[in-house]
């Protein structure tokens, strides 16, 4: 440094090798653009019609999906900006668990017309202030728009609940919802609480099998677990179950000894009192009603013959968060180590069987009466991408399913709700007189973007597509959506595409607070990295 001009300004404050960008060019117009590239990349799987993307991550997996938290998430997005969209993406899925891609597109295009609003002279503050107005109006149009009778609902009716998720599963899997709503439907309906609010996600599990075809897909009233049984026995009725987390084993005793044997007669006394052990805590087991043992470690060889012997049907679940699911569907309470189980920790199943599903063995532990706490929807199809992207359709369903418990209002579906969002905003914006209304009116203008995608997505002309809607809207039917197989615009009602209310009012808020977050920084300063690998290189740190 000596022997260079001395460093004055920022450069005199901060240690060489930092960057800094500041001003509208260097710093708010390279953000825009790099959150406007993520909404390029998942604004065209927006919808039925989205294409899929070929996600390869770091770990040489490959993902075939149109889902937008998966695409993402493993994007692996380096730039500070797009990252906050990122995140809106995932505070969505969070919560929700579906319209992520809304919440990313819909950030990218308030973005994209804010540029537009900046080159015409307007600072962001203002821009800042027009959005958030808009974003206040918009839910307050939100609420006049929701459908008649549709804040009550039967979350045990089963077409009331067909209807809800039906658009949410047809943008995931299109042509597939008829057979895959009935299956998440029933799923979801057997293992809802009392109190619906209560609706947990995690109770509903999908277990993947390769071979056949969806319509080869059902829904078991209890657990799928992958595997075989340890034992003989591959079939019980009615059974009562212990469970113990420890393994079935010979447990070493506590202390250590040292035992001298003199004789092979001592010998063969030794071997017998261990055998005589072993038997007796088998017999405690099948003593207290117990018809089957289910181990969570090692299951040993001379445990697993006296078990054979009392006809006790062995299982081996080594996951514990699987084996703490089997717990809540059977009512058993895992025990540490192998002794006599009280009769209130034992658990209960209707069967437990051991079937052949396309050449894989599974172990179905049935509960059929009511009141079940896990249900699994097995699903079938040809490749494991095919599955996974079956997996993310259904776990879109039962967050769907999860959101309606908790607000059971739904909106018109088919970009019905953007396009008169879009109509009643522009009229807004014309009665406001200070610089906002340019950015209301922008902010109007983004809503145009779900229409205009659905359309392209599905090979038809958006103009025109767009121009109909506004017609059919201006003159009072604002239930009017695109019906994309025909390629023509009709009522929604007819169609019966609906879309919750949750899920639109946080993807559109989160969008919203992103776009207004990213336009608020005017100065971007990234210091040197000291040696060695960044943070976010470091193996095994979070993402986040």
């Amino acid at each position: 440094m000596s022997f260079g001009l001395p460093a004055y300004g920022i450069q005199a404050m901060l240690k060489e090798g930092h960057k800094h960008l500041s001003g509208l060019d260097e710093a708010v117009l390279k953000n825009i653009d790099a959150c406007k590239q993520l909404s390029d990349i998942t604004r065209t799987s927006l919808g039925p019609n989205g294409m899929n993307k070929m996600v390869i991550n770091h770990l040489d997996k490959l993902f075939v999906t149109n889902d937008a938290a998966t695409i993402v998430d493993e994007l692996e997005v380096q730039h500070p900006a797009a990252k906050i969209l990122v995140l809106a993406g995932k505070a969505q899925q969070e919560e929700i668990g579906d319209g992520a891609n809304l919440t990313i597109s819909f950030a990218g295009e308030l973005l994209q017309n804010a540029e537009e609003l900046i080159r015409m002279g307007l600072h962001p503050s203002d821009i800042i202030s027009g959005y958030t107005k808009a974003v206040n109006k918009t839910v307050a149009i939100l609420d006049e728009l929701v459908e008649k009778g549709s804040e009550t609902m039967d979350v045990r009716n089963k077409d009331e609940v067909f209807n809800r998720m039906r658009a949410s599963v047809a943008s995931k899997q299109f042509g597939q919802e008829d057979v895959l709503c009935p299956l998440i439907a029933d799923a979801c309906i057997q293992v809802c609480p009392k109190n619906p609010a209560n609706f947990n996600v995690d109770n509903v599990r999908v277990a993947k099998l390769l071979g056949g075809g969806l319509h080869n897909s059902l829904v078991v009233r209890g657990m799928v677990l992958k595997g075989d049984t340890v034992g003989t026995i591959k079939r019980v009725e009615k059974a009562k179950i212990a469970v113990f987390a420890g393994g079935i084993d010979t447990s070493a005793t506590e202390t250590k000894g040292t035992v001298l044997i003199h004789t092979a007669e001592q010998l063969e006394n030794y071997a017998k009192t261990e055998e005589a052990k072993v038997e007796e805590l088998v017999k405690a087991v099948v003593d207290s009603g117990a018809k089957v043992v289910v181990s969570g470690a090692a299951v040993g060889d001379m445990a697993l013959h006296f078990c054979e012997r009392y006809k006790l049907m062995v299982l081996k679940i080594s996951s514990k968060f699987e084996l703490r699911r089997f717990c809540r569907t059977t009512g058993a309470v895992a025990l540490l180590k192998l002794s006599q189980p009280n009769p209130d920790e034992l658990g209960y199943a209707d069967s437990i069987s051991v079937e052949e599903i396309g050449g894989a063995r599974v172990t179905l532990v049935k509960n059929e009466q009511g009141g079940n706490s896990v249900s699994t929807v097995v699903l079938r199809g040809s490749t494991d991408s095919i599955l996974d992207d079956l997996e993310r359709a259904v776990d879109d369903g039962v967050n769907t399913y999860k959101a309606m418990c908790r607000d059971s209002r739904i909106l018109p579906g088919a970009a019905a709700t953007e396009i008169e969002l879009a109509r009643r905003l522009k009229d807004f914006a014309l009665k406001e007189t200070d610089l906002d209304q340019y950015a209301i009116a922008k902010f109007a203008e983004s809503f145009e973007m779900v229409p205009k995608i659905l359309a392209e997505n599905a090979g038809l002309n958006a103009m025109e597509i767009i121009s109909s809607l506004y017609a059919e809207h201006a003159s009072g039917n604002s239930c009017v959506g695109i019906d994309l197989e025909e390629g023509v615009c009709k009522d929604v009602s007819t169609m019966n595409i609906w879309d919750i209310y949750v899920t639109k009012y946080f993807a559109l808020k989160y969008a919203a607070d992103a776009a207004c977050t990213v336009l608020r920084v005017d100065q971007i300063i990234m210091s040197k990295p000291a040696g060695g690998p960044r943070r976010d290189q470091q193996p095994g740190m979070d993402e986040d």
